[in-house]
């Protein structure tokens, strides 16, 4: 890796890359943690520096609330010590020296310890405490209790009450969910100093940013601008890079054709070997490869029944807590759900119970005509088998697809060659993602559950498989913590606080809009449940009062939502022809005999075609009903 990078103070950097390209490990050079094998690292005399690994942080001995106030032992100890300075001057005599010295220091110290803002430490404390979602009833809870992913908080709410010069954080946003990734947004515009992000989170990056570096290729090229002027710069420098690849082979072709032409002829010997000392001294301009990127796309599945999922009074109770109370919602065909809420709302437990995968305490959850679910967990990686080799184990999922078509689908996810052949108790994290979800797509299904899907995966990565979801025609219920994705995706959202589930139309941003309006007084609560998506049973009953145009506003399809039915509808126009066309030539091989197992088969066949075909009518009437209405 070659990198030339001057980073100015109070510079707010985004570090961006494909996996494996050096992130991690050019954040741990600017740490000081890793040597370089040639060049130099130099900083500021009297620079500060803070760094936030991707995991591996464990604090044990101290409550949370201590653990963060140890970051101002050196201001503690200030205050210690005016104290002691104050019992000093108590006991001195006034208007001697040594009475005056300790005036002095105590006066030197009350006055740094006051900027310093000594006297509002708790205060601080609490405040991002709050803010990285840690409750007043955790804050006396000592760190050896919590989870790594509630460890890692704890350090970067550490990092953050420290202040370096120079903050150095490696996905940060990888344990923290949308509110307190909203918070954390916040606290970085307003930071006084400089940092350098590594994040897979396109939204957080546009928001935090206004530099970016880019490792590829060995190289570390900077951009200035957040993350999407980034992506806009690199298309135009890539323009007229390749403008002046194209203009240098020309000059080099007629370079090279003059030298071949005359070579052998004496009289033009000066004139060739000046053209192949201008030949020699061109430096040429190399083209950097593009990056790998997966290409897939869900198999279209069966259509289901219009109603996909429906929740009558659902209730999860474990032991003393309450996870899920009275819920009452139904999802429809063709609906992109995203879960939102806090760590441990409730979430995954929703999509445990859409799958089967737990019971409710009461209630039920029912699944509609012909709906194939499948699902994607977070911990997905877990349940398959360490010592199966990736060709072997997707293999024994999919016994009818051909191996050529799997290695193709593994060479979509970047499994390429002999990695095929790996065991998959060897791939990272991120590689045991990306298998996952090339597993599901052996096994097509009209309803996606899927539960961080995102989770290690870059953003090119991350790009392709939206692409993918907004061009599947099931439906998907998916949870993620990441702004940009379900801004895309979603068309609608279930939000889960407090036990409850509340339904609001359109994407997160829609949803904020809707949850400001609210905390304003302009809007009431049930009015953000739309008909089609029932909200709990305390919200559903207020819809009969709710205000003619808030009806109206509730029942409008969102854009992305009218986008995907109309690329449905089109697909069901081109679909319907030819399904009759199947039926027309299985008919007329039905008027030749050939035996009595084949006319047998014909005629299942014909009842199949029959059956399908009345299923793609009904379904193309109902869209074509809603596109009228909306």
């Amino acid at each position: 890796m070659e990198a030339d990078w001057l980073i100015r103070p109070n510079e707010k950097t985004a570090l961006v890359g494909a996996n494996g390209t050096g992130k991690s490990t050019m954040m741990k050079i600017l740490a000081g943690l890793e040597p370089v094998d040639y060049g130099e690292v130099e900083q500021t005399r009297g620079m500060s520096i803070g760094y936030l690994p991707q995991e591996g942080l464990k604090m044990t001995g101290r409550t949370v609330f201590d653990e963060c106030l140890s970051v101002f032992d050196g201001l503690r100890a200030m205050q210690k010590e005016a104290e002691e300075v104050a019992v000093q001057l108590s006991e001195l005599e006034h208007g001697t020296a040594e009475y005056e010295s300790a005036a002095n220091r105590y006066s030197l110290l009350q006055e740094r310890f006051q900027l310093l803002d000594g006297y509002a430490l708790d205060a601080q404390v609490g405040s991002v405490l709050t803010g990285l979602g840690f409750g007043k009833e955790d804050w006396t809870r000592h760190t050896d209790e919590f989870s790594g992913g509630w460890q890692m908080r704890i350090a970067l709410a550490k990092l953050l009450l420290e202040r370096p010069n120079l903050l150095l954080l490696d996905e940060p946003t990888n344990h923290l969910d949308l509110e307190t990734r909203n918070w954390l947004e916040d606290y970085l515009k307003n930071y006084p100093f400089g940092y350098v992000l590594i994040s897979h989170d396109r939204y957080f990056l546009d928001v935090t940013v206004d530099r970016t570096a880019e490792l590829w290729n060995k190289r570390l090229t900077l951009f200035s601008g957040n993350y999407a002027k980034y992506l806009s710069l690199k298309d135009e420098r890539r323009t007229l890079l390749m403008s002046a690849y194209r203009n240098q082979r020309e000059q080099i072709e007629h370079l090279e054709a003059f030298i071949n032409r005359f070579r052998a002829q004496a009289t033009k010997a000066k004139q060739v070997q000046s053209r192949i000392k201008e030949l020699e001294k061109i430096e040429r301009i190399e083209i950097p490869e593009e990056e790998p990127v997966i290409h897939f796309k869900f198999p279209q599945p069966p259509p289901s029944g219009r109603t996909v999922v429906e929740a009558e009074g659902v209730s999860k109770n474990y032991d003393e807590k309450h996870v899920l109370k009275n819920a009452r919602f139904s999802i429809e065909r063709g609906d992109r759900v995203a879960l939102v809420g806090v760590n441990g709302a409730g979430k995954s437990t929703l999509v445990k119970l859409l799958i089967g995968e737990e019971l409710p305490t009461s209630g039920q959850v029912k699944l509609g005509h012909n709906v194939i679910p499948e699902y994607f967990a977070q911990d997905q990686y877990k349940v398959l088998d360490p010592d199966a080799r990736i060709l072997d184990d997707i293999s024994r999922a999919a016994m009818k697809v051909p191996e050529s078509e799997l290695r193709s689908l593994l060479g979509c996810f970047l499994f390429k060659g002999d990695d095929v052949f790996k065991k998959l108790g060897v791939l990272s994290g991120g590689e045991r993602n990306r298998y996952a979800l090339a597993r599901i797509l052996v096994s097509p299904s009209n309803l996606l559950l899927l539960d961080e899907p995102t989770n290690h995966l870059d953003m090119r990565a991350k790009d392709v498989l939206l692409n993918a979801i907004a061009a599947f025609s099931g439906t998907v219920v998916f949870v993620s913590h990441d702004r940009d994705f379900i801004d895309r995706l979603a068309t609608r959202v279930l939000e889960i606080a407090d036990g409850k589930v509340t339904s609001y139309e359109g994407n997160y941003e829609d949803y904020l809009r809707r949850k400001d309006a609210e905390a304003a007084g302009t809007i009431t609560a049930s009015a953000t449940a739309p008909v089609a998506l029932t909200a709990s049973a305390e919200v559903a009953p207020a819809l009969e009062s709710a205000p003619q145009q808030e009806k109206k506003e509730a029942r409008r399809v969102n854009p992305i939502k009218l986008k995907q039915m109309q690329e449905r509808c089109a697909f069901l126009e081109e679909e319907v022809p030819r399904v009759e066309a199947s039926i027309a030539t299985t008919e007329h091989q039905l008027a030749v005999f050939v035996s009595a197992e084949e006319t047998q088969r014909l005629s299942d066949l014909v009842a199949s075609l029959r059956t399908q075909l009345d299923a793609l009518t009904a379904e193309w009437e109902d869209l074509m009903l809603q596109l009228e209405e909306g």
